[in-house]
């Protein structure tokens, strides 16, 4: 499969390559996204580099991923936003997600991101609700989510992160208007 590849306003959403190494690495290194996401002091390039080759993988063999998210002016990469569907027990379906460097934070590229995934997702795969999975301490990902209109449906802890519970958000496809 080839990894589509979308465009917004200010961003571009494509498949990561292994230049984008680096510059994954330290955002996913920085302390704010490391405590947004309860990611451990440990996490290092090699974390990260699992994480690029699982995403491109889970594009391969599930049709859906994350993508790596580009600011279209500078060609600068500035986070992670798609869909997400790993093998997990209890996973409830396709997730929308978004992760961006805190030194972009607060410009709406989450919600721009999100919300061409949300788009994406529906007009692409088989799918009627999209889940966003959120730790009850990630507020800021909570107002994107309200954002895309995703509505909390459970808060719990799950197998897969026992250790804190999660938010599962749902957003339902838009019924056709005939």
């Amino acid at each position: 499969m080839t990894i589509p590849v979308v465009e917004t306003e200010r961003l571009l959403m494509r498949g990561f390559t292994e230049a984008d190494l680096p510059a994954y690495s330290d955002m996913m290194r920085a302390p704010e996204v490391r405590d947004s996401l309860r990611l451990p002091d440990t996490f290092d390039e090699y974390a990260a580099w699992e994480q690029l080759v699982a995403f491109t993988g889970q594009w391969v063999l599930r049709g859906t991923g994350q993508w790596a998210v580009v600011e279209r002016e500078s060609g600068r990469l500035v986070g992670r936003a798609g869909t997400h569907h790993p093998h997990r027990r209890d996973w409830p379906g396709v997730e929308v997600g978004w992760t961006f460097h805190p030194s972009v934070w607060g410009r709406g590229y989450a919600t721009e991101a999100g919300g061409a995934a949300v788009d994406w997702a529906f007009s692409n795969l088989d799918v009627d609700v999209l889940h966003a999975m959120i730790h009850v301490e990630n507020p800021r990902s909570m107002v994107v989510a309200r954002r895309l209109g995703f509505t909390l449906v459970e808060t719990r802890t799950f197998a897969w992160y026992p250790e804190l519970a999660h938010g599962r958000w749902e957003l339902r496809r838009p019924r056709a208007v005939s």
